[in-house]
């Protein structure tokens, strides 16, 4: 500078650091043991239920459908074998989500995700679509050197096969839960012939589409992101669950082992059993490290990482259980050196238990001795009553029965409560339908009939403007009986 004075070189600005990461694909690796064995046992028969249910045949008579499992929306009825709930039972659909709640509440308490790793539905079809995808582009290691390599010819038929077998499997899916909604064999071939009704289709790619993109790309994702539940369970857990866990008295410190290398002086320089080979990690279908502490919000207790571990050890010549199924409560007992024994008793298992018995009999208590008639009764209320020339007073009223029998059946309607009442069934045959003391109504199988009842009293009968009247139905063939409280409204007194 003119002035002598010396500048200084500006300094390079820090690279800004951001706190997103793009999301990683996780491709676990194929694993053998007794937890891969359970699991697959476990899906194939969820699956097989899940698939076959809506194709068992089950005759109930007459119109009836003839599907085991339907969930008629038309009608609309829930068939479940020999069981017909109606829609004004819904609170039986109430009593087994509360009763699947506490299950799924104490099996938590038991042994922690073990829902998430074996029963849920997402973990079921995500497994399925990691194994088309291992058919197609091959384990973990070639899985991975595929999606880093260039686009070839090769690539590109191999992601179109797993795609392909991806779409097929969603498919199926998408047809397996339309099925439950309505006729299976019919629907088979209405969509193939394309004379299914829009519905149809559009409830069809709706679940095929979100199988596709729920267990094709979402994957762990949605256990980690989306699902309430990892958030929740954590209040179900205790001290005495068992869990995946990480022995890290025995494990740590760890590091590589050269094969020169003996255990003794392994030990000697203070390394413990694991090898750090993340074995355990890399079959991880959520790609977590099971070693970095209890990851009560995402591990889902799949219990693969416990057949890595143990092929791993089986092949050093270890003990196995490195990572096991144990309780923080068994790890501080022993470490104390004493023994411990797994309580399956205690206070919040025996309050999931409880109350599981509780709702489980009261539902069938009250489905044992659910009536097969049902009757309501709507009274007008414009006008409150007629006056007839005679003087004698008139309500009228809206009469519905539900036979819930799959025969029809012929009924005898009665009033009670009011001295003289005389009722009558608007559209009953002249001849046996004059103001009497009892009117005959009929109802077909498995269906609501809905009447016009007129009931007439004198008014010397009334002592007050509303009188408490009891509709009473009897179906004396088969000794079926229902009554309904109503009132019988008239005059204020003096008037």
């Amino acid at each position: 500078m003119p002035d002598g004075s010396i500048v200084q070189p500006e300094k390079a600005l820090p690279a800004p650091v951001t706190l997103f990461e793009s999301q990683k694909n996780i491709h676990p690796k194929a694993v053998k043991g007794y937890y891969r064995r359970l699991k697959t046992l476990t899906f194939t028969v969820l699956l097989a239920l899940f698939f076959i249910a809506p194709w068992i045949r089950w005759e109930r008579g007459g119109d009836a459908p003839a599907q085991a499992v339907l969930f008629d929306l038309t009608t609309p009825r829930f068939f479940i074998f020999w069981i017909e709930i109606w829609p004004q039972e819904i609170y039986y659909l109430t009593g087994v989500l509360i009763f699947a709640a506490l299950g799924l509440f104490l099996a938590t308490s038991l042994a922690g995700r073990v829902w998430c790793g074996f029963g849920c539905p997402h973990t079921v079809w995500t497994d399925l679509f990691v194994w088309i995808e291992r058919i197609f582009e091959g384990d973990r290691a070639e899985r991975i050197r595929n999606d880093k390599a260039p686009w070839s010819p090769r690539k590109v038929m191999r992601k179109a096969g797993k795609h392909a077998g991806w779409i097929a499997l969603s498919l199926v899916t998408g047809f397996g839960f339309v099925a439950y909604f309505t006729d299976a064999p019919a629907l088979a071939l209405d969509l193939v012939t394309f004379q299914a009704s829009y519905e149809s289709y559009s409830f069809f790619a709706l679940f095929a589409g979100m199988t596709y993109l729920m267990a094709g790309w979402t994957r762990e994702q949605m256990c980690k992101y989306m699902c309430p539940w990892p958030r929740i369970q954590g209040a179900m857990l205790d001290e005495h669950s068992l869990v995946v866990t990480y022995r890290a008295d025995r494990g740590d410190n760890r590091g590589p082992k050269r094969k020169s290398q003996s255990w003794d002086e392994r030990r000697a320089k203070g390394f413990g059993d694991c090898i750090d080979c993340k074995a355990c990690v890399q079959v991880c279908p959520i790609g977590i490290d099971v070693r970095s502490g209890e990851e009560a919000a995402d591990c889902i207790n799949c219990g693969l990482c416990v057949d890595a571990c143990d092929s791993i050890m089986i092949a050093q010549g270890l003990p196995t259980k490195l990572i096991a199924f144990d309780s923080l409560a068994a790890q501080e007992t022993r470490a104390q050196g004493k023994p411990y024994v797994w309580t399956l008793i205690r206070p919040r298992t025996i309050l999931y238990g409880l109350m599981m018995l509780v709702i489980g009999g009261a539902m069938a208590w009250s489905f044992a001795l659910r009536p097969r008639l049902d009757i309501t009764v709507l009274r007008d209320r414009a006008p409150l009553f007629v006056t007839l020339s005679d003087g004698s007073l008139r309500n009228a009223y809206t009469f519905k029965v539900a036979n819930k029998t799959r025969q029809a059946r012929a009924y005898t309607l009665t009033v009670a409560g009011v001295a003289g009442a005389e009722v009558k069934v608007i559209g009953e045959d002249e001849s046996t339908a004059n103001q009497t003391h009892a009117a005959l109504i009929a109802a077909s199988p498995d269906s609501v009939a809905t009447y016009r009842v007129y009931v007439t009293a004198p008014r010397s009968s009334l002592k007050e403007a509303s009188v408490p009247l009891t509709f009473q139905l009897v179906d004396s063939a088969n000794a079926d009986q229902d009554s309904h409280d109503s009132v019988f409204m008239g005059p204020a007194p003096g008037r």
